[in-house]
């Protein structure tokens, strides 16, 4: 590629950020020694994609995804990556796998999504295993056969319980991979089946927390800064939670309103502390959700408990109906990268498969500021455009420079992942 296309990073808080990412890149050994002693006492996730915001001065998970959708935004180029990740990941489990059921969202008219169900499929089938794709969805009675874009096609199969196994027509299983998040709460026909089912279907959101899982993320990014020498504030966002919140109700709005300003004070200091001149905010967030649904962004307690009717309805439900009781108050990162020339926000989504960095893109919003979650409707996706996979940084280049920037995004993503190890582990 001689015309490549990279986010341009616009921050002139210039000080810290080269502190913290130098301190990455020149502690690359330690850093990846830690990770592999970690991943012999914990197993990663089978995939997972992480948000990232870069803010300069910091950059840091905004959220971590344990059903990732957006395989078909990946860079082609780094496909055998990701063969070799899933290769790795399945040798990883317990038993011996040859046949892998995929069982998606219930969505027939996103083709979008389906796009994504249809180049994971395809990547599992490139590893070397055989793969269908089995459906919940309730009245599906035989196979339905969907046209993509792309003009490939997918193929949804009607599952069927049998004692404690789930069966397609002549396909039994080893592995049942979700890339369904569950967020109307587990199906009983997978409850107590006998083959792996990976990621656990106790991590979907009708019972995962991402307030639980940034618990994790702090103590993970304290280690690591320990071992380099920084601050952990640079690479972790600082976050709040309290207790039920009804947004119709009003009930709960108090114990929202004083964490948050308690949150805007500890930011405020940091900002201070490290000589920073951007204004403090936080993003409220369902405490279990995703899509980018029930999410705001506060620079004033005001701005909570002035909600009008319409912003709190916004508020009050996330997919598919799913009434918000538990929010996350999480510290604001900027994101100050933009995409081409007409500079739009921008900001990095890190795909991994077992513990490899596989790819991710750009998630870019045209009618989004810095300070705004960019996962709404408008977005749009660019795969990350490197001469190559940039999975080694390179000490005698600017930090600028493909290879240390993605190496520095998969640093922190791993941290992430990590993280969600170790949640997933808590489990057992």
């Amino acid at each position: 590629m001689n015309d490549i296309t990279v986010p341009h990073l616009t921050t002139a808080s210039s000080g810290p950020f080269q502190l913290f990412e130098r301190a990455i890149l020149d502690n690359k050994v330690a850093i990846e020694s830690w990770f592999r002693n970690a991943w012999r006492e914990t197993q990663a996730p089978f995939y997972a994609s992480v948000d990232l915001r870069n803010a300069g001065y910091k950059i840091a998970p905004v959220d971590t995804n344990l059903f990732p959708a957006g395989f078909n935004n990946l860079n082609q180029t780094f496909e055998s990556l990701s063969i070799q990740a899933i290769q790795n990941a399945v040798e990883h489990l317990p038993e011996s796998i040859d046949k892998i059921l995929i069982i998606p969202e219930n969505h027939t008219r996103n083709l979008f999504y389906l796009e994504n169900v249809y180049c994971l499929k395809t990547l599992i089938e490139k590893a070397g295993f055989e793969t269908r794709i089995g459906s919940l969805i309730d009245d599906l009675e035989s196979p339905l056969t969907i046209d993509l874009p792309s003009s490939n096609n997918l193929t949804l199969e009607p599952i069927t319980r049998q004692g404690n196994r789930i069966i397609l027509n002549g396909f039994d299983a080893d592995l049942i991979l979700l890339n369904n998040d569950l967020a109307t709460g587990k199906p009983e026909i997978l409850e107590g089946i006998e083959q792996i089912v990976t990621p656990p279907a106790s991590l979907g959101w009708s019972s995962r927390l991402k307030s639980n899982h940034f618990g994790y993320y702090q103590q993970v990014a304290q280690d690591l800064a320990g071992i380099i020498g920084i601050d952990s504030w640079f690479i972790d966002p600082m976050f709040r939670n309290c207790g039920e919140v009804d947004f119709m109700k009003r009930d709960g709005i108090d114990c929202l309103s004083k964490n948050i300003d308690a949150l805007l004070t500890e930011i405020k200091a940091k900002y201070e502390q490290h000589d920073i001149s951007c204004k403090p905010f936080v993003m409220v967030k369902a405490d279990a959700g995703t899509y980018g649904m029930g999410v705001m962004t506060v620079y004033d307690v005001a701005d909570i408990t002035e909600l009008n009717r319409k912003e709190r309805t916004k508020m009050a439900t996330t997919k598919e109906g799913q009434k918000v009781s538990k929010v996350i108050i999480q510290e604001g990162v900027y994101t100050h990268e933009t995409w081409g020339s007409e500079t739009t926000v921008a900001e990095p989504v890190v795909y991994m498969i077992d513990h490899q960095v596989v790819g991710g893109f750009y998630r870019v919003h045209e009618k989004r500021s810095s300070s705004q979650n960019l996962n709404a409707p408008g977005m749009r996706f660019e795969p990350l455009a490197f001469d190559d996979c940039c999975n080694a940084p390179d000490p005698n280049s600017d930090l600028d420079s493909h290879q240390n920037r993605f190496y520095t995004y998969g640093v922190i993503a791993r941290l992430a992942l990590l993280a969600a190890a170790r949640e997933i582990s808590s489990l057992n």
